[in-house]
Protein backbone atom coordinates (compact mmCIF):
# COMPACT_ATOMS: atom_id res chain seq x y z
CA UNK A 1 0.00 0.00 0.00
CA UNK A 2 1.31 3.74 -0.57
CA UNK A 3 -0.23 6.97 1.01
CA UNK A 4 -2.95 8.91 -0.53
CA UNK A 5 -1.58 11.63 -2.12
CA UNK A 6 -1.07 14.98 -0.14
CA UNK A 7 -4.25 16.63 0.23
CA UNK A 8 -6.76 14.56 1.85
CA UNK A 9 -7.32 14.28 5.41
CA UNK A 10 -6.26 11.43 6.21
CA UNK A 11 -6.71 9.84 10.45
CA UNK A 12 -4.35 7.47 11.57
CA UNK A 13 -4.94 5.64 14.46
CA UNK A 14 -2.06 4.96 17.11
CA UNK A 15 -1.48 1.66 18.03
CA UNK A 16 -0.08 3.09 21.29
CA UNK A 17 -3.23 3.48 22.48
CA UNK A 18 -4.61 0.51 21.34
CA UNK A 19 -5.74 -3.00 23.81
CA UNK A 20 -2.21 -5.08 22.84
CA UNK A 21 -3.52 -7.90 23.37
CA UNK A 22 -5.53 -8.10 20.54
CA UNK A 23 -3.65 -5.86 17.94
CA UNK A 24 -5.09 -7.49 15.24
CA UNK A 25 -8.69 -7.26 15.65
CA UNK A 26 -8.35 -3.31 16.58
CA UNK A 27 -6.49 -2.61 13.69
CA UNK A 28 -9.64 -4.47 11.94
CA UNK A 29 -12.29 -2.59 13.97
CA UNK A 30 -11.01 1.35 12.67
CA UNK A 31 -10.27 -0.26 9.17
CA UNK A 32 -13.88 -0.68 8.83
CA UNK A 33 -14.23 2.98 9.74
CA UNK A 34 -12.64 3.72 6.36
CA UNK A 35 -9.22 4.68 7.67
CA UNK A 36 -6.62 4.28 5.03
CA UNK A 37 -3.54 4.48 7.75
CA UNK A 38 -2.52 3.04 10.60
CA UNK A 39 0.22 4.26 12.92
CA UNK A 40 2.44 1.83 14.37
CA UNK A 41 4.68 3.86 17.31
CA UNK A 42 8.43 2.14 17.96
CA UNK A 43 10.16 2.34 20.72
CA UNK A 44 12.98 1.62 21.67
CA UNK A 45 14.06 2.25 25.73
CA UNK A 46 16.55 4.13 24.89
CA UNK A 47 15.58 7.43 22.43
CA UNK A 48 12.19 7.29 24.59
CA UNK A 49 11.79 5.81 27.90
CA UNK A 50 9.28 3.08 26.47
CA UNK A 51 9.70 -0.40 24.74
CA UNK A 52 6.73 -1.45 22.16
CA UNK A 53 6.55 -3.30 19.18
CA UNK A 54 9.19 -4.15 17.06
CA UNK A 55 9.32 -6.25 13.22
CA UNK A 56 8.43 -9.89 14.44
CA UNK A 57 4.99 -8.08 15.94
CA UNK A 58 4.58 -5.92 12.34
CA UNK A 59 4.69 -8.65 10.17
CA UNK A 60 2.12 -10.71 12.10
CA UNK A 61 -0.03 -7.96 11.68
CA UNK A 62 0.59 -7.63 8.25
CA UNK A 63 -1.30 -10.57 7.48
CA UNK A 64 -4.28 -9.36 8.97
CA UNK A 65 -4.41 -6.17 7.44
CA UNK A 66 -4.46 -3.75 3.93
CA UNK A 67 -4.19 -0.87 5.45
CA UNK A 68 -0.72 1.52 5.25
CA UNK A 69 1.69 0.78 7.83
CA UNK A 70 2.74 3.95 8.96
CA UNK A 71 5.99 3.43 10.95
CA UNK A 72 7.29 6.00 13.41
CA UNK A 73 10.72 4.90 14.68
CA UNK A 74 11.06 6.54 18.05
CA UNK A 75 14.59 4.66 18.44
CA UNK A 76 18.21 5.43 18.76
CA UNK A 77 19.64 3.58 15.84
CA UNK A 78 17.18 3.47 12.80
CA UNK A 79 19.49 2.92 10.03
CA UNK A 80 20.59 -0.54 11.94
CA UNK A 81 16.59 -1.36 11.91
CA UNK A 82 15.01 0.32 8.56
CA UNK A 83 15.47 -2.87 6.17
CA UNK A 84 14.09 -4.87 9.09
CA UNK A 85 11.15 -3.12 9.32
CA UNK A 86 10.83 -3.04 5.12
CA UNK A 87 11.09 -7.14 5.27
CA UNK A 88 8.29 -6.95 7.63
CA UNK A 89 6.21 -5.12 5.72
CA UNK A 90 5.46 -1.81 6.64
CA UNK A 91 4.57 0.91 3.86
CA UNK A 92 6.63 3.96 5.06
CA UNK A 93 8.91 4.71 7.91
CA UNK A 94 9.41 7.60 9.80
CA UNK A 95 12.69 8.84 11.33
CA UNK A 96 14.20 10.97 13.64
CA UNK A 97 16.22 13.98 12.74
CA UNK A 98 18.13 13.67 16.13
CA UNK A 99 19.62 10.98 15.63
CA UNK A 100 20.34 10.94 11.76
CA UNK A 101 23.91 11.80 10.96
CA UNK A 102 23.01 11.04 6.93
CA UNK A 103 19.06 12.12 6.15
CA UNK A 104 18.98 12.46 2.52
CA UNK A 105 21.03 9.10 2.53
CA UNK A 106 18.20 7.42 5.20
CA UNK A 107 15.68 8.35 2.69
CA UNK A 108 17.36 7.41 -0.08
CA UNK A 109 18.12 4.01 1.76
CA UNK A 110 14.21 3.80 2.52
CA UNK A 111 13.11 4.65 -0.89
CA UNK A 112 15.23 1.64 -2.47
CA UNK A 113 13.72 -0.89 0.31
CA UNK A 114 10.14 -0.33 -1.12
CA UNK A 115 8.80 2.13 1.33
CA UNK A 116 8.61 5.71 1.49
CA UNK A 117 10.35 8.04 3.63
CA UNK A 118 9.98 10.68 6.52
CA UNK A 119 11.32 12.70 8.73
CA UNK A 120 10.32 14.22 12.55
CA UNK A 121 11.21 16.41 14.98
CA UNK A 122 10.52 17.07 18.79
CA UNK A 123 8.79 19.84 19.91
CA UNK A 124 12.35 20.91 21.27
CA UNK A 125 14.00 20.71 17.75
CA UNK A 126 13.70 24.16 15.86
CA UNK A 127 11.96 23.28 12.17
CA UNK A 128 15.90 24.53 10.20
CA UNK A 129 16.97 20.93 11.55
CA UNK A 130 14.79 19.45 8.91
CA UNK A 131 14.56 22.11 6.24
CA UNK A 132 17.00 20.20 3.50
CA UNK A 133 15.45 16.82 4.03
CA UNK A 134 12.33 17.61 4.66
CA UNK A 135 11.41 18.36 0.83
CA UNK A 136 13.08 15.23 -0.38
CA UNK A 137 10.05 13.40 1.95
CA UNK A 138 6.81 12.09 1.07
CA UNK A 139 5.70 13.08 4.96
CA UNK A 140 6.65 14.83 7.29
CA UNK A 141 6.10 14.68 11.23
CA UNK A 142 5.55 17.07 13.91
CA UNK A 143 5.47 15.74 17.25
CA UNK A 144 3.20 17.83 19.22
CA UNK A 145 4.15 15.93 22.60
CA UNK A 146 6.88 14.38 23.83
CA UNK A 147 7.37 11.00 21.76
CA UNK A 148 7.26 8.29 24.39
CA UNK A 149 3.93 7.69 26.03
CA UNK A 150 0.11 8.33 24.86
CA UNK A 151 -2.08 10.63 26.72
CA UNK A 152 -0.61 13.68 26.92
CA UNK A 153 -1.44 17.21 26.21
CA UNK A 154 -1.11 18.70 23.13
CA UNK A 155 1.57 21.65 22.69
CA UNK A 156 0.28 24.57 20.75
CA UNK A 157 3.75 26.37 20.11
CA UNK A 158 5.17 22.89 18.71
CA UNK A 159 1.85 22.47 16.34
CA UNK A 160 2.67 26.25 14.68
CA UNK A 161 5.90 24.81 13.38
CA UNK A 162 3.40 23.15 10.74
CA UNK A 163 2.54 26.33 8.70
CA UNK A 164 6.82 26.91 8.01
CA UNK A 165 6.70 23.04 7.25
CA UNK A 166 4.22 23.46 4.75
CA UNK A 167 5.74 26.53 3.37
CA UNK A 168 9.09 24.34 3.25
CA UNK A 169 7.65 21.53 1.28
CA UNK A 170 5.00 22.68 -0.70
CA UNK A 171 1.46 21.11 -1.20
CA UNK A 172 3.02 17.25 -2.73
CA UNK A 173 4.07 16.04 0.68
CA UNK A 174 1.95 15.13 3.77
CA UNK A 175 2.30 16.54 6.76
CA UNK A 176 1.72 14.50 9.73
CA UNK A 177 1.12 15.72 13.40
CA UNK A 178 1.26 13.24 16.44
CA UNK A 179 0.38 14.24 19.96
CA UNK A 180 -2.88 15.30 21.69
CA UNK A 181 -4.90 15.03 18.73
CA UNK A 182 -8.70 15.23 19.05
CA UNK A 183 -12.10 16.71 17.64
CA UNK A 184 -11.06 19.94 19.14
CA UNK A 185 -6.97 19.83 18.28
CA UNK A 186 -7.22 18.42 15.16
CA UNK A 187 -9.17 21.66 12.67
CA UNK A 188 -6.35 23.38 14.00
CA UNK A 189 -3.76 21.90 13.03
CA UNK A 190 -5.30 21.53 9.54
CA UNK A 191 -5.57 25.39 9.22
CA UNK A 192 -1.81 25.22 9.76
CA UNK A 193 -1.51 22.77 6.62
CA UNK A 194 -1.30 19.11 8.14
CA UNK A 195 -3.10 16.33 6.48
CA UNK A 196 -2.60 13.40 8.40
CA UNK A 197 -3.72 13.06 11.82
CA UNK A 198 -2.42 10.76 13.84
CA UNK A 199 -5.14 10.29 17.39
CA UNK A 200 -4.65 7.42 20.02
CA UNK A 201 -6.88 7.85 22.83
CA UNK A 202 -8.97 10.21 21.33
CA UNK A 203 -10.11 6.59 19.53
CA UNK A 204 -8.83 3.66 21.16
CA UNK A 205 -10.08 5.67 24.48
CA UNK A 206 -13.81 5.53 23.02
CA UNK A 207 -16.29 2.55 23.20
CA UNK A 208 -17.15 3.34 19.84
CA UNK A 209 -14.24 3.77 17.65
CA UNK A 210 -16.12 4.69 14.32
CA UNK A 211 -17.64 7.36 16.35
CA UNK A 212 -14.42 8.88 17.13
CA UNK A 213 -12.95 8.92 13.79
CA UNK A 214 -16.00 10.61 12.03
CA UNK A 215 -16.27 13.17 14.91
CA UNK A 216 -12.23 13.80 14.15
CA UNK A 217 -13.22 13.95 10.38
CA UNK A 218 -16.25 16.08 11.06
CA UNK A 219 -13.94 18.77 13.31
CA UNK A 220 -11.68 19.22 9.95
CA UNK A 221 -14.57 20.26 7.50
Amino acid sequence: MRLPPAGTIEVAPSILSADFGKLASEIAEVAAAGVKIVHLDVMDAHFVPNLTVGPPVIAKLRKHSDLVFDSHLMISEPARYVEAFAKAGVDHITFHIEVADDPDGMVARIRDLGCTAGITLNPETPVRAIEKVAPLCDMVLVMTVRPGFGGQQFMPEAARKIVDLRKIVGPDVRIEVDGGIDPDTAPIVVSYGADTLVAGNAIFGQPDRAAAIDAIRKACR
